[in-house]
């Protein structure tokens, strides 16, 4: 196995529409933290999903699973959304249950012992589902990677928010969750956040 690149984070998020706020969150956050964003989707196609995932887990000295989606979607059938447990249990089983590299966010206190309690005695990163919050929670984990205030890590949250439509048209999207629009996030949340400092 390859050697994990120790600044990459594997992030583990829903991806639609009303997670963006903290999809951007985590992008901005980790890129004021020094550390790079990484997304299966972001990956060259060709190989299952699901091996991407696995490759990513290898290199990446980090990955971040947000569990704030447990509860049953709007749509028939109702389910709850399982890809964020399935890719932490696969993070933490790659990990040899080892506590290192891995963090569990989530939006509701408490809620990670009801819906995974064999995450007990595990400390669960609570962000409230807020931009905010997930900026907090960002500088709890990664204590080590230095000192970036949430103030500006929010200056920098902003002038993203601004630049989004630009960034999608120029990837050619509506959606940040692709490949090509990933890049130009990470990017200018990297130029943003030099900025803010």
């Amino acid at each position: 196995m390859a050697a994990k690149d120790s600044r990459a984070v594997f992030l583990n998020l829903p991806y639609d529409a009303d997670f963006e706020r903290l999809y951007l969150a985590y992008i901005v956050g980790l890129s004021a933290l020094n550390l790079e964003p990484r997304t299966a989707f972001a990956l060259p196609g060709g190989e299952q999903r699901l091996s991407r995932i696995v490759a990513l887990l290898d290199s990446c000295a980090y990955s971040i699973h947000d569990l704030s989606r447990v509860q049953l979607d709007r749509n028939p059938p109702r389910t709850p959304r399982f890809n964020m447990p399935f890719e932490l249990g696969m993070a933490v089983a790659r990990a040899g249950g080892n506590r290192k590299g891995w963090f569990a966010f989530e939006a509701s206190a408490h809620r990670v012992q009801k819906s995974l309690s064999d995450l007990n005695g595990v400390d669960v990163h609570v962000h409230g589902g807020t931009v905010r919050g997930v900026m907090s929670e960002l500088c709890n984990a990664f204590i080590a990677n230095g000192r970036p205030t949430v103030p500006d890590m929010l200056r920098a949250y902003r002038g993203l928010r601004r630049q989004l439509p630009g960034l999608l048209a120029e990837a050619g999207t509506r959606s940040p969750f692709g490949a090509r629009i990933f890049d130009g996030l990470c990017y200018a949340a990297g130029t943003l956040v030099r900025q803010a400092k």
